[in-house]
């Protein structure tokens, strides 16, 4: 036998069991249906009342075993009673307590065991009320409350059935009694009393003496009813007189106050004696203590009360909580680590079924219900997976057959554990969401079809104005062009009229930049600079730029600030800001532009804050101010807020391209009759003054002869005035019109050309890619890049080869083509990469 308590308390507990006289029993209805709602309750097979006798265990209820008892060494049950109140083995193979149990590793054997102790009032345990199940599981916390109240009620089963055995046993005393009283009437001195015919007390009456302490003057008559309880005696002298009256026997109960004062219960019974005349001689009573015996049964209705309570209650819990889960409009599933279900609502029963046209019952595998739709197998495979590896999320997918109805989920998916917190399995709340799904793609449709239309607005703008503006630009040059075909112009009205194309064809470069820099396809040309020192230099322009009646102040760091930026373009973003804050003041006011380092880039319409170190250059004027329903359209191409012909409208977003760009922004804040403030982020660069760039030394003039340049434009009335500018400046050229036939040549002829000088947007093979190529087969031949909107370097940079940018002027091309001849007068080198 499994030793379960040491040998003094294991006879106590025997004494304990024994005191109920329920071993070896038949089976009653009443621990029955204790058991089948263990296995209800549990949803387990297998249920059981076990007590734990002397080498045994034997069951007082059973359902799915068959057997009234097995033998202690292969029992649960006696390792349940080292526990204080509660066992639980979710997997017995896993147990080192069990996983060589006899019962645990025979084919089909017993996995899972639950059992909740039954402890006498004083304390021991004399078995359980155990579930178990053929495969490991685990049970809820309710469940496991249960699982207790229900042994809680077992006891008091076993304690209800002792009152009525005991009771029974104090009847049948009673009736042995009774037998002996009529051969020992005379013998007996208790509580045996007699009355007159008339029903007084009169005579010696010893028993009821003892009983109440009544001496004969005090019990004589009715005097005996003083020692009943007031709230009894006038219903027991109403009632004995009847009966008297009647001449039948009297039944009663009262209480009566004992002699010690206490007060006990009596049942009464007296029957009158007749004498050989049929006349009553005598009445012949009988004062029997039921006291004990009402308490019993008073405690017995008690706890069958409470049984009925505690039972009903279960059941309206269970059956609540089944109807909160099948009444919800959410598809509810738990599943083991196997994918098989746990439980399942009729909503998502219904549901699986029609999507996947089988239906699901607990027990079933999801995978083995779908093995022959491989495809949906694998997509409920990946998201039960993902759960049932112990993650808790919600996602949102589409399920369900296409040729029946495929619709989306929102799945919330949460881990299952046992008692111990091992995780067995997950469960999930699904809602279909199909509908809203599809509205938000109605939405984004939506939103879509408008940015479109915003574009096209946008672009009707900006055509509008770019062609407003370069046709005042190409009247100019065309009227220019036209009074130079004129004849007998003097010298100085052709010097004026060519530097109005020039300075007209300037204008129109500047308009193309602001573009490009708004488009933000400009490649820039990063340099590293002092923010302070620039401001300083560009102060004197700015000056004359606001005129005389516009007060400047100019603040900058006593440190350096430095950035790396297009140096240009940065001080063309202070002058528009600038001449912008001069046409909001009308010419007059003051104008404030400082410089210093920050800490981070605030959140900008919308844009998320930005961690590190900025440079913020503020501008502020003191000017009628923005009035707030346009300060989000400020950026905006060619909107302007300055009458016809009083500006274009690209300054501010030549500002924010030149932004965004250099990986900063520009935030505005502004108040109606206030002023505006206008502050620029860039992002700060850590430099010495030592590493800032020196001032390029003059190259000296070097002569084009024996310099050959292969030109690679596919333009060709570009690449006609590039051979045609070279020619002029002394180099030989060959013109293609895209990078194959660059290359071929080069193959064919390596030694032939010295500088290959290349367009970057071309079909095919861009010149960025060219410009490599050539670096790494030809490594002596010089490279450089031209182009009028390179998208490709604004995204990747020019990868260290010399720009020049469209339009340029001879003297540009003639001083980046100086530098390429300056790399040919030393053989020793080669073109360095980047």
């Amino acid at each position: 036998m499994t030793p379960v308590r040491p040998a003094l308390d294991e006879d106590r507990r025997l004494a304990a069991l024994a005191r109920y006289r329920v071993l070896d029993t038949a089976r009653e209805q009443g621990f029955d249906d204790l058991a089948v709602l263990a296995s209800e309750v549990c949803d387990t097979p297998i249920a059981v009342v076990n007590l734990i006798a002397d080498g045994r265990q034997w069951f007082k209820a059973e359902v799915g075993l068959g057997v009234d008892s097995t033998p202690l060494e292969t029992s649960f049950c006696g390792t349940a009673l080292l526990e204080d109140e509660f066992l639980l083995v979710p997997d017995a193979t896993q147990d080192a307590r069990f996983d060589c149990n006899p019962l645990v590793t025979a084919d089909g054997g017993l996995r899972f065991y639950a059992g909740a102790l039954l402890k006498s009032p004083d304390g021991f345990p004399i078995g359980t009320l155990c579930v178990l199940d053929h495969k490991p599981r685990a049970l809820s916390e309710r469940q496991q409350r249960a699982l207790r109240m229900l042994a809680n009620q077992v006891m008091a089963q076993l304690e209800l059935r002792l009152a009525l055995v005991e009771r029974e046993e104090a009847n049948a005393e009673l009736r042995a009694s009774a037998a002996r009283f009529h051969a020992a009437v005379d013998a007996v001195q208790g509580i045996v009393w007699t009355n007159s015919p008339s029903g007084e007390m009169v005579g010696e009456q010893p028993g009821w003496a003892a009983l109440t302490g009544q001496g004969h003057k005090d019990y004589s008559g009715y005097g005996w009813a003083r020692a009943v309880h007031p709230d009894d005696a006038e219903p027991t002298v109403q009632a004995w007189n009847a009966a008297v009256a009647e001449q039948r026997p009297f039944a009663f109960e009262h209480r009566v106050r004992r002699h010690d004062g206490a007060w006990r219960r009596f049942s009464i019974r007296a029957i009158p004696t007749f004498d050989e005349g049929g006349a009553i001689r005598e009445w012949v009573g009988v004062h029997t203590d039921v006291t004990d015996l009402r308490e019993a049964e008073e405690q017995l209705r008690r706890l069958n009360g409470q049984l009925e309570e505690r039972f009903s209650e279960a059941l309206a819990e269970r059956q609540l909580l089944a109807e909160l889960v099948e009444r919800t409009d959410a598809f509810v599933q738990v599943a083991d680590l196997e994918f098989r279900w746990l439980a399942i609502n009729r909503a998502a029963a219904d549901e699986f079924e029609r999507i996947y046209g089988t239906r699901p019952l607990v027990g079933h595998c999801m995978l083995d219900l779908l093995a022959d739709q491989p495809e949906h197998q694998q997509a409920v495979k990946d998201v039960w997976s993902r759960a049932l590896g112990g993650d808790e999320f919600t996602a949102t997918g589409q399920f369900g057959a296409p040729g029946r109805d495929r619709r989306f989920y929102e799945m919330k998916f949460n881990v299952l554990r046992d008692s111990d917190g091992r995780q067995i399995g997950a469960y999930q709340f699904v809602y279909d969401v199909t509908k809203r799904v599809q509205e938000q793609a109605a939405l984004a449709e939506a939103q879509e079809a408008l940015r479109q239309s915003q574009k096209l607005e946008a672009i009707g703008q900006l055509t509008g104005g770019v062609a407003h503006d370069f046709n005042n630009l190409l009247t100019v040059i065309r009227g220019s062009v036209d009074l130079l075909r004129r004849g007998n112009l003097s010298e100085d009205k052709r010097g004026r009229y060519l530097d109005a194309i020039g300075d007209t064809a300037e204008r129109a470069a500047k308009l193309t930049g602001q573009l490009l820099s708004f488009a933000r396809r400009q490649a820039l040309s990063a340099d590293l600079f002092d923010v302070g020192m620039s401001l300083q230099e560009v102060a004197t322009m700015l000056q004359t730029m606001t005129g005389s009646r516009v007060q400047l102040s100019i603040e900058v760091p006593l440190s350096p600030c430095f950035v790396v930026a297009d140096r240009s373009q940065f001080d063309t973003a202070i002058v528009n800001m600038g001449i912008n804050a001069r046409d909001a003041m009308a010419g007059e006011g003051r104008l404030s532009i400082a410089a210093g380092a920050v800490s981070g880039l605030p959140a900008i319409r919308g844009h998320a804050a930005v961690a590190g170190d900025f440079v913020a250059v503020t501008v502020t004027d003191t000017g009628e101010g923005i009035p707030a329903d346009q300060l989000d359209r400020i950026f905006e191409p060619f909107f302007t807020t300055k009458g016809v012909g009083q500006g274009t409208g690209l300054g501010l977003s030549q500002v924010i391209g030149f932004a965004k760009q250099s990986g900063g922004d520009i935030r505005v804040s502004s108040s109606p009759g206030e002023g505006t403030t206008f502050t620029l982020y860039l992002p700060r660069a850590q430099a010495d003054e030592a590493a800032l760039p020196s001032p390029v030394e003059e190259i000296s003039s070097i002569h084009g002869g024996g310099v050959c340049v292969l030109v690679v434009e596919d333009n060709q009335d570009v690449g006609g005035f590039a051979t045609g500018a070279l020619a002029e400046l002394g180099y030989d050229s060959m013109l293609v019109a895209d990078a194959a036939s660059a290359l071929e040549l080069l193959r064919d002829d390596p030694d032939r050309f010295h500088v290959v000088f290349t367009d970057v947007v071309m079909p095919g093979m861009n010149g960025v890619e060219l410009a490599q190529e050539v670096r790494r087969l030809h490594p002596r031949v010089a490279v450089l890049l031209t182009s009028g909107y390179s998208h490709v370097l604004a995204q990747n940079g020019n990868h260290g080869f010399e720009l020049l940018h469209k339009p340029y002027s001879i003297e540009q091309l003639s001083r980046v083509f100086r530098k390429a001849v300056q790399w040919r007068l030393e053989p020793e080198r080669t073109i360095p990469a980047p």
